[in-house]
């Protein structure tokens, strides 16, 4: 193998990588966010997780994109862990589909596709023909890449030392080992797939050679679940450890069958001369069957994955979850005893989300005042909190009136659902106060010494009336009068603190990038106030205690 065809194969080899990142993410750009709403709201039913994991990952051409997604979805509570499990069986059999596209063999029209692609994404400006123009310029240059390749690699045939590496490929633990650290090397199967057919076309590997790299391939692709879960919930690894099982099996499922049975000569019989569809159909084949023998044991794999993986306190603690309320109860028939469990869980549930929203009013506060971002990311993560636990808690409320025949009962409940969304309102107003750091790191804003007292003010008073408001939360008919009149206070202040804020814009004594932000925090403020007042009234109207 000369200089210039090495030279070629590192060619071949970056067009190749290049032109399937090009199509993934065009195709990722066109339709992902729908991918990630249909993952969002997918049922419990395992078919249809099969067949949503699969099209989701035939269409953004990556496996490891869709196991992220999933370990995202899961680590956030917005999918449990067995409906991780058939998405991540239909994931694997989507990625199946670019070793289909590359046994087509459409090289010859390769360079039209890559000239196509570019002319729409050059000469014509809207967005989505771009993103299309990307999807096939890339799959132009992921085949102009792969012919580079086999032809590059076409002298190797001559070398007896490259042959006879090859052929031990045959040895069913070389050829796994060998599959599953390239690919974990480049993190997706799908182009180590493709670099196989590239060998293959190239008269260097016959499938008998190449299935056992083909198995290792597919337990190699795990390792980009595995380090988008670092970090993550006990059930966001238990993700990744499904999705190594199901390959780990499948391996050993098809590495014993081959080594006992003519599967390879039957799969070769196919498409006989092909060993590029071969490859292909093997792959196909391979996903599909673990699949349909795995399927009825998926429930089985999530325990298995919790006993690999048990729950530990700290990350209970840590981790979304309900901690007073059952997902499922709330649909049950509901009777005085039962209504008055569910009136005590939501009040619980609550004060627990009323402690975040005030730990975070302070934070953010604090975080103005220090003028940095270093308190955003925490911010962040329990604003999230606040929200699964506003949808989480709504959801349970729902189903509880649905049900309730009490009208003093459902009275009360009607309270505490009005209560969630006016804290789930106050998180919000305390996440746009923290974000403002970004503003004032990026563009060097700071406030002037009397603006951090005010801000100061402003931060103890919130906290007050919201310690005011959690104490009538915990005890009932308790006066409102007191946050009444701390709201009244913080409107005065609001105004005042304005007012002060233009007398110091005019006297040079801050910028006009500063006087915007001040006026946005003190709409924040503003606000913060009257959602607790309403918070306040409701529960003090409607005599709620917890």
């Amino acid at each position: 193998m000369q200089i210039t065809d090495f030279l070629s194969l590192l060619g071949g080899l970056g067009l190749f990588l290049y032109g399937m990142q090009m199509m993934s993410g065009g195709l990722e750009a066109a339709a992902g966010n729908k991918m990630k709403k249909i993952l969002e709201k997918l049922t419990s039913n395992r078919f249809l997780g099969v067949l949503v994991g699969a099209v989701i990952t035939a269409v953004i051409q990556s496996s490891s994109a869709t196991t992220v997604m999933v370990v995202g979805f899961v680590n956030s509570g917005m999918m449990t862990l067995r409906q991780a499990v058939w998405i991540i069986m239909g994931a694997n059999i989507g990625t199946t589909i670019t070793g289909q596209l590359i046994a087509l063999d459409v090289g010859a029209v390769a360079p039209l596709f890559a000239f196509l692609g570019v002319a729409m994404v050059v000469f014509i400006k809207k967005e989505r023909v771009h993103h299309i123009g990307t999807i096939i310029a890339g799959l132009g240059i992921l085949f102009i890449g792969m012919e580079m390749m086999s032809s590059s690699m076409m002298p190797l045939r001559e070398s007896e030392a490259f042959v006879s590496m090859m052929t031990r490929f045959s040895n069913p633990v070389l050829g796994i080992l060998a599959g599953a650290v390239f690919t974990a090397i480049i993190q997706s199967s799908s182009a180590s797939v493709g670099i196989l057919q590239a060998l293959a076309s190239s008269g260097l590997i016959t499938l008998p050679n190449a299935v056992y790299v083909l198995f290792g391939q597919n337990i190699g692709t795990c390792i980009t679940a595995v380090l988008a879960s670092i970090g993550t919930s006990r059930n966001a690894k238990r993700t990744t450890v499904i999705h190594l099982m199901f390959n780990l099996i499948g391996t050993v499922i098809f590495t014993i069958v081959c080594m006992v049975t003519p599967l390879t000569a039957l799969v070769e019989s196919f498409t006989p001369g092909k060993v590029t569809a071969q490859i292909a159909n093997m792959h196909t084949l391979f996903n599909v069957v673990t699949t349909i023998l795995l399927l009825p044991f998926g429930v089985s794999l999530a325990r298995l994955a919790a006993r690999i993986l048990p729950e530990r306190k700290e990350e209970a603690d840590t981790s979304m979850h309900l901690e007073f309320l059952h997902a499922g109860e709330s649909g049950r028939e509901t009777g005085i005893g039962q209504s008055a469990i569910a009136l005590d869980g939501i009040q619980k549930e609550l004060l627990r989300m009323m402690s975040m929203a005030e730990q975070n009013v302070k934070d953010s506060f604090d975080a103005v005042q220090d003028g940095t971002t270093r308190l955003l990311r925490t911010v962040t993560e329990r604003e999230e909190y606040i929200d699964f636990l506003n949808k989480e808690i709504s959801k349970y409320i729902s189903g509880v009136l649905a049900k309730e025949t009490n009208p003093q009962t459902s009275r009360q409940i009607s309270v505490l659902f009005k209560v969630c969304g006016n804290l789930e309102r106050i998180g919000d107003h305390a996440m746009n106060i923290c974000e403002y750091t970004r503003l004032m790191e990026e563009k060097g804003i700071s406030f002037s010494q009397a603006a951090r007292e005010e801000i100061r003010s402003m931060q103890k008073i919130s906290l007050e009336a919201m310690e005011n408001m959690k104490a009538i939360g915990e005890s009932a008919g308790k006066d409102i009068g007191e946050i009444e009149r701390m709201e009244q206070k913080i409107d005065d202040m609001t105004e005042q603190y304005r007012a002060n804020q233009m007398n110091r814009l005019h006297g040079g004594q801050c910028s006009d990038e500063a006087c915007v932000l001040y006026s946005e925090m003190l709409t924040d403020f503003e606000r913060i106030g009257d959602h607790i007042l309403n918070i306040g009234q409701e529960m003090g109207m409607g005599k709620v205690s917890a």
